[in-house]
């Protein structure tokens, strides 16, 4: 069976939606994603205003109801019947993060469980023949094949497949 790691934030959950929704409310905006990923100025604007409340990721509860990605329950539970599936995340860069990542992934994939949950520094160390992340300091020292997926921080990236969707990585990988 091949192995699979999963990124959660801004892959199975939508961070970046919680993120851009903690900005619009601090600040009385209406950025969307979409906004972030077409126009620059925009983007630039919204960042020094994310960058002020950057400090709340590390608030207790900031990770634990973050909304889950479209079709992400439905193709990954497919594709825990066709791989051996390890979540990963760089949650010790948020220590509060670590428990309220266990308990949302409870809630959402009970089955895949904390013996194949991975907090860590650096993935790339964790062997594997995929990994599906949206950061590319994940991906470019990975032996398996990554696949990047699509978020407003990384449309600069075109060193690796970029994957859209959840249904866009059922097409590649089931």
């Amino acid at each position: 069976m091949q192995r699979l790691l999963i990124d959660m934030d801004d892959v199975m959950a939508d961070t970046s939606q919680k993120i851009i929704n903690m900005v619009n409310e601090t600040f009385g905006t209406t950025y969307t994603k979409e906004m972030l990923i077409s126009d620059p100025k925009i983007k630039e604007e919204y960042q020094a205003k994310y960058l002020t409340q950057r400090h709340r990721l590390w608030d207790k509860g900031f990770f634990r109801d973050i909304p889950l990605m479209p079709d992400a329950q439905e193709v990954i539970g497919e594709l825990y019947k066709k791989y051996e599936i390890f979540i990963v995340s760089a949650a010790t860069e948020f220590p509060n993060s670590m428990s309220e990542k266990l308990e949302w992934l409870e809630d959402y994939f009970p089955y895949i469980g904390w013996s194949h949950t991975v907090f860590c520094g650096h993935k790339w160390m964790i062997k594997a023949d995929y990994i599906i992340d949206d950061h590319e300091k994940n991906l470019i020292n990975f032996t398996g094949k990554g696949l990047l997926f699509d978020a407003p921080h990384n449309q600069h990236i075109v060193d690796f497949q970029r994957v859209n969707s959840w249904k866009h990585i059922e097409t590649i990988l089931l």
